[in-house]
């Protein structure tokens, strides 16, 4: 795979597949900018070498054609901020105004077109729509790791109408994909994975993997409750997969087998209702009463699990440990992530994985204090689980 520093974009016009799928309010303002601050390096590279850039991205999942809330018209002005220049703009990504505007871009400028999904050839993978796309420039860079797994017309597609030689990897692109290979093939111990989030069946193929690799699996959130009925435990109101109690008694014994220590939550913060002004107690992970429901890690579980990842030298977390978006239920998934900062700070590498796990350590204040935060939930989920990613395996010519 070429990598963009291994490119001089000198007198070229790059079209880039980033991943600007950013989350914007009910006024259409955006509330978390990572993924365009991420992509910079990447832009910046190709300008200062000289080049011009057509921008691609999707936003969201509309139907039925174009509309406002999915227009990336709506982050023209943070672009403009963030790269200190104007961003020309295109309302149909395969328009003839595109093409004209993209042939007419000078060394040094942008263009952004609109939402790719706006056209539904881009999630069919259409050969054409493809094409067409790739008439916009000389050479193709795909720095959208987020949208890596998606076998879609710009990501895994596109590439074959550029030469081998003007494929190139973007700075995301790459760091995401060392960062994840660091983890799952030079881990330095103890390694401790942390696996959170509602179910068990989001997570099963990523776990039997770790199961591999790990010397510690910490499980929280809303899965651990299926765990826990798995080892005869009533949860009363908390989530439950009752299909996956099987699954999660063998996961159980899987890990028992490979001497891996797979650690469940003692006790648990529960709440009489699904909602931050509810009555809250604390209860045995295994014993929560009739009418009520776990929806955090108890005080015992937030020790234990802390003083595990305290002691690791890589860590990988994915899932929150509870309902972090709710003050009263936040307080697990908290603990865990200062933990994961002491252990960065002691020397330990950590990875983030997406999702809600980089929502929460950006939102509690740790994002600066963990080793990589990855913009891709779905995508190094399925790169962890040893799938081809379609968006990479298109820059290497497969």
């Amino acid at each position: 795979m070429k990598t963009l520093d291994q490119y001089n974009f000198a007198g070229k016009r790059a079209v880039v597949r980033v991943d600007f799928n950013v989350p914007l309010d009910a006024d259409l303002r955006i509330t978390d900018d990572t993924r365009i601050r991420m992509a910079t390096p990447t832009i910046k590279k190709i300008l200062a070498d000289g080049g011009s850039v057509v921008l691609l991205s999707h936003m969201g999942r509309p139907k039925g054609g174009p509309d406002k809330k999915n227009s990336l018209r709506n982050i023209v002005a943070r672009l403009q901020q963030e790269y200190g220049q104007e961003v020309l703009f295109a309302d149909d990504a395969t328009s003839a105004d595109a093409a004209q505007r993209a042939a007419a871009l000078q060394p040094g400028h942008i263009l952004l077109l609109d939402n790719l999904r706006f056209h539904p050839e881009e999630e069919q993978g259409d050969a054409a729509f493809a094409e067409k796309l790739s008439q916009l420039g000389d050479v193709y860079v795909n720095d959208a790791f987020g949208a890596a797994h998606r076998r879609h017309a710009s990501t895994a597609v596109m590439a074959q109408y550029f030469t081998p030689e003007n494929r190139v990897a973007g700075l995301l692109m790459q760091s995401e994909l060392d960062n994840a290979h660091r983890v799952l093939t030079n881990a330095e111990r103890p390694f401790t994975a942390i696996m959170g989030g509602a179910k068990i069946s989001d997570k099963i193929q990523l776990i039997e993997q770790l199961l591999d690799k790990v010397d510690y699996l910490i499980i929280g959130g809303g899965m651990s409750y299926t765990f826990s009925v798995a080892q005869g435990g009533s949860i009363g109101n908390s989530l439950l997969e009752a299909d996956k109690i099987d699954l999660a008694l063998s996961l159980l014994e899987k890990a028992k087998a490979k001497g891996v220590q797979l650690i469940l939550p003692g006790d648990a913060i529960i709440a009489n209702k699904f909602a931050n002004d509810a009555d809250v107690d604390v209860a045995t992970s295994h014993h929560i009463p009739d009418g009520w429901m776990g929806l955090d890690i108890g005080p015992e579980s937030r020790e234990q699990f802390a003083d595990i990842i305290r002691q690791s030298k890589t860590i990988l977390w994915n899932g929150p440990m509870g309902v972090f978006e709710m003050s009263n239920f936040s307080v697990g998934t908290e603990v865990v992530a200062r933990a994961i900062a002491e252990a960065t700070a002691g020397g330990a590498f950590s990875l983030i994985g997406g999702g809600d796990s980089a929502a929460a350590v950006t939102q509690m204040g740790f994002a600066d204090q963990v080793s990589y935060i990855s913009t891709g939930g779905g995508a190094l989920l399925e790169y962890m689980e040893g799938k081809e990613l379609p968006g990479v395996a298109a820059l290497e010519g497969r």
